[in-house]
């Protein structure tokens, strides 16, 4: 049976306002954030709206790129190959693992060099989809509720960074504060409170500013530090540099939100009916993993990865609608220059991905 919608919201929203009222009056933004997006059957990711479609008319709120064209996870599985020969492993470990798709492009690609393929995802309700999409791999595919002790084999996240909930900084009028929701008159309402947080980079000017710091998703690398013993990790998210994130000129921050395949600034409005994210610090993922014993492979932009690992063949051999949707994956005014490839390395092996051999940035980071 399926939840109604207004049921969902009218749950989630008292459930938040008890979380606020157990709270004190006032939750950070990281904290309401983890409640819109996670809480169980009432979340955005937990509930069983449509979310991933190519089109609003599906229902769905926004597309990622598996769900735009096979060739991207057809593209990234030739990385993955040259990952799992390099490393000597034989297992890849999928994090928010969405429609299945990504998991069904990298399989059918991967063949027997692929031994397990484990995913790992926070929703219930994805997971009974996923587990339809993938029921051709049978006992190939498991699920996981969270990282074991120790992993060997090849990680792999897109668009999953994104979704990890941020702290929010504000600086009004030269001094910092935590920026987190409170309730006013039974609605959710901003509020700040004093901090002693600060963005990891001096902010030039003297003018507001509102930015993000993002200690969960550097708290997420150091744990896949401590559990990868062997093997290499790949992220493709939208996001910038620190020099980038926290330039004077962003004074908006970059929490957006999307439902029904438009984008909108209020993670406060249809809470629960629509996703909320934040651009990726790759920097600060960069430094985390690496103080945590990782080894930064590479970083660069999505299209120069995917061009190096061979998506314009593939390309050439496809039909024209499937081209034109491929295209969108490099053209710099699409997903090609917002979206960028991180990969880091565990156990010492001396190998450099291909994906990175042309237009390296990691000297950027």
């Amino acid at each position: 049976m399926t939840t109604r919608p207004d049921s969902v919201a009218t749950a989630l929203h008292a459930h938040i306002a008890r979380a606020i009222a157990a709270a004190g009056g006032w939750i950070g933004f990281d904290r309401f954030m983890a409640l819109a997006l996670y809480t169980p059957g009432l979340g955005y990711y937990a509930n069983d709206s449509a979310k991933f479609g190519a089109m609003p008319d599906t229902g769905s709120d926004f597309v990622t790129a598996p769900e735009m064209t096979p060739l991207f996870g057809q593209t990234l599985a030739v990385q993955v190959a040259q990952a799992l020969q390099a490393t000597g492993t034989g297992q890849v470990w999928e994090f928010g693992a969405g429609s299945g798709a990504l998991a069904g492009q990298l399989l059918g690609a991967l063949g027997g060099a692929v031994e397990r393929y484990t995913i790992v995802d926070l929703s219930g309700t994805l997971r009974a989809r996923q587990q339809a999409r993938l029921a051709p791999w049978g006992g190939k595919v498991q699920w996981a509720d969270a990282l074991p002790a120790r992993i060997e084999g090849v990680v792999v996240g897109n668009e999953v960074l994104d979704a990890m909930p941020v702290t929010l900084l504000a600086r009004v009028a030269g001094q910092w504060f935590a920026r987190g929701v409170a309730l006013h008159a039974g609605a959710l309402a901003w509020a700040d409170v004093p901090t002693r947080l600060r963005p990891p980079v001096e902010i030039e000017g003297p003018h507001d500013y509102l930015t993000e710091v993002h200690p969960q998703a550097e708290a997420f690398v150091r744990t896949l530090a401590d559990r990868l013993a062997r093997g290499a990790a790949f992220f493709i998210d939208y996001g910038f540099p620190e020099a980038e994130y926290y330039h004077p000129q962003r004074h908006m921050g970059t929490v957006m939100c999307h439902q029904g395949h438009r984008a909108d600034g209020d993670p406060l409005a249809s809470v629960g009916a629509k996703d909320i994210t934040a651009h990726v610090n790759f920097t600060g993922i960069a430094l985390a993993a690496q103080e945590a014993g990782l080894d930064v492979l590479g970083y660069t932009s999505q299209a120069r990865f995917l061009m190096n690992c061979g998506l314009l063949s593939k390309m050439e051999l496809s039909a024209q609608a499937d081209k034109a949707l491929a295209a969108k994956l490099i053209h710099e005014h699409e997903m090609g220059e917002l979206f960028k490839v991180i990969a880091l390395g565990a156990g010492g092996a001396a190998w450099e991905p291909l994906g990175f051999a042309q237009g390296d940035r990691t000297h950027r980071l």
